[in-house]
């Protein structure tokens, strides 16, 4: 069945080409994080967010980032893919700007985040997920 993008179809192999192959490895990936971004992040605001509000409310948003590119990534279409590229982006810059942030200023945090060190409490896969993220929107661009 193919879906309708603008008012007209959209073929099979474009409809699908971002969920097939490593797509879904990748889908499947940010899937884990969404849920334990959003796992850690309900946890620690509901029981110590007075700690570190900061590092709390930036664990949410990554958790936030994650399920809009897990959705998107798994979404066909236009609009889909500029989601999937915009949230993608703004997660590399956080993985970046909170992982520089919290190495140089460690009493800023005086919890960690999904994001600080790089993503190294995860083994540094939020730093490589974007990347590999963008890298697939890129050859799975439409056309």
């Amino acid at each position: 069945m193919a879906e309708r993008e603008g008012g007209r179809p959209v073929a099979g192999p474009e409809r699908t080409a971002r969920r097939s192959g490593p797509g879904r490895v990748l889908i499947a990936v940010y899937g884990v994080f969404a849920l334990a971004a959003t796992s850690r992040a309900g946890v620690q605001i509901a029981t110590r967010f007075h700690e570190a509000p900061v590092a709390y409310l930036l664990s949410a948003f990554a958790a936030v980032v994650y399920i809009l590119a897990t959705v998107t990534l798994a979404r066909s279409g236009r609009t889909s893919y500029r989601v999937a590229v915009t949230s993608c982006t703004i997660e590399l810059i956080g993985v970046l700007a909170v992982g520089t942030y919290s190495l140089t200023d460690r009493a800023a945090f005086p919890d960690a985040t999904v994001w600080s060190g790089y993503g190294s409490g995860y083994g540094f896969v939020p730093l490589v997920l974007p990347v590999l993220g963008l890298l697939w929107l890129r050859r799975t661009a439409p056309r």
